[in-house]
């Protein structure tokens, strides 16, 4: 992680590596089967952001019980858990899906008929795992998914509105991939990237029932859209017996985060207040509350954790929803020298960069415009990433092993 001089940023970056590290996908797992061990042999198979590392914990904590386990995660994020010969490992696109999400499609259904009928099957599921893994209808491909993806995320809608359509658009989305686990005693254990840590918007539900009047949708979509939808098996219902032996489980999620945040500050004798509401909304009207509320308010941390989201333009600049939200903050808080704001992803990414966010101060908007950057110019054309580049306030972490949406730390001194 780049160094910021300032002791009050690395205040806050400590604060933030703590935090994700309380958080990691190996420890989760870990801890959850040390307490739970599963009655048979395990297969496992990891999906999503965080599965290698996830895998990784599950191999340690079963020990011989471990037969074999499938890893399919985003390209750049595979670790050590591929060097154990039980465990094939995969990565796809993300955020926009690839050819090799619909290999990773394949092979999964593929996967799952090779499981032994004694063993317990543990599928751990983390955020990225909608993009990551595929299997479309017939008359649809790669060039239609790719097209309907690249709309959604510049839609502005939240990841349960954009998940909705996925789910018209997959074979396995929506709990259909239960169909496919042959009445197989199945934990479907989640770490949650969304607001309210609902298992069917967890990864569009691979293996979630899912009411019809979740999956309607009830806002606007172009016609070639509309015209993709439908052409899918229907969903299964509820009562469907491929979901009588599944155990669906939310390990961890924002709150986590948030308290893990909170803990860090009290070890550094920092006082804290940690916002229990998951924002959502526009990145730059959070941004410029969350720099707004920090100018008239006590010392201390303040800690908040959510997702926003950005509508892009037709020709969008660099950056993420966490630059975009940074920068914004760093608007309201121009010249101020007491007031610090990061916000960063938990995976460490932001929107389609390797930054995971910035970390702004009182001096970010004039060492921005000394470089010849205007920060409504850039935040109007979701430039926002080039602005902090040349401020020397962006956040690089690389793959961080977890995915609990957002956090945003203000430090008032």
């Amino acid at each position: 992680m780049d160094d910021f001089g300032s002791e009050q940023r690395q205040r806050l970056l400590a604060v933030y590596r703590t935090t994700i590290d309380a958080v990691a996908g190996d420890r989760v797992a870990r801890d959850y089967l040390e307490k739970e061990p599963p009655a048979a042999d395990a297969v496992v198979v990891a999906v999503g952001k965080a599965a290698e590392r996830m895998m990784k914990g599950a191999a340690e904590a079963l020990g011989d019980r471990f037969q074999k386990g499938l890893v399919i995660t985003k390209h750049d994020h595979l670790g050590a858990a591929c060097d154990d010969p039980r465990v094939e490992c995969l990565s796809a696109g993300h955020p926009v899906p690839d050819e090799a999400s619909l290999r990773a499609g394949r092979r999964l259904l593929e996967f799952l008929a090779e499981v032994p009928r004694r063993s317990e099957l543990l599928f751990f599921v983390s955020g990225g795992t909608s993009a990551l893994v595929e299997v479309l209808p017939e008359g649809v491909g790669l060039a239609e998914l790719e097209r309907a993806t690249g709309w959604l995320l510049g839609s502005g809608r939240d990841i349960e509105a954009v998940n909705r359509v996925r789910k018209g658009l997959s074979c396995i989305k929506a709990g259909r991939l239960a169909r496919y686990l042959a009445v197989r005693h199945t934990r479907n254990l989640m770490m949650s990237d969304v607001p309210d840590d609902d298992p069917k918007v967890i990864g569009s539900g691979l293996l979630v029932p899912h009411p019809p009047e979740s999956l309607s949708i009830e806002f606007d979509i172009p016609d070639w859209l509309q015209q993709l939808l439908g052409r899918v098996p229907k969903a299964p219902d509820p009562a469907d017996p491929c979901f009588a032996p599944l155990e669906t489980r939310v390990l961890i999620s924002n709150r986590n985060a948030r308290e893990a945040a909170a803990a860090e500050a009290a070890r550094a004798g920092l006082k804290s207040r940690v916002d229990e509401r998951v924002f959502t909304g526009n990145a730059l009207e959070m941004g410029r509350r969350f720099g707004k509320q920090l100018t008239g308010a006590e010392p201390g941390l303040y800690v908040w954790g959510g997702e926003s989201t950005v509508e892009l333009p037709d020709e969008p600049g660099r950056g993420g929803r966490n630059q975009t939200l940074a920068l914004a903050a760093a608007t309201e808080i121009a010249g101020r020298n007491d007031i610090f704001l990061l916000a960063a992803g938990s995976d460490g990414t932001d929107g389609p960069t390797n930054d995971a966010g910035a970390l702004v101060d009182g001096g970010t908007v004039q060492r921005g415009q000394e470089e010849g950057f205007d920060p409504d110019e850039a935040l109007r054309r979701a430039d926002s990433g080039s602005f902090l580049e040349a401020s020397g306030d962006l956040i690089h972490t690389g793959p961080t092993g977890t995915n609990v949406m957002d956090l945003v730390l203000g430090l008032k001194v």
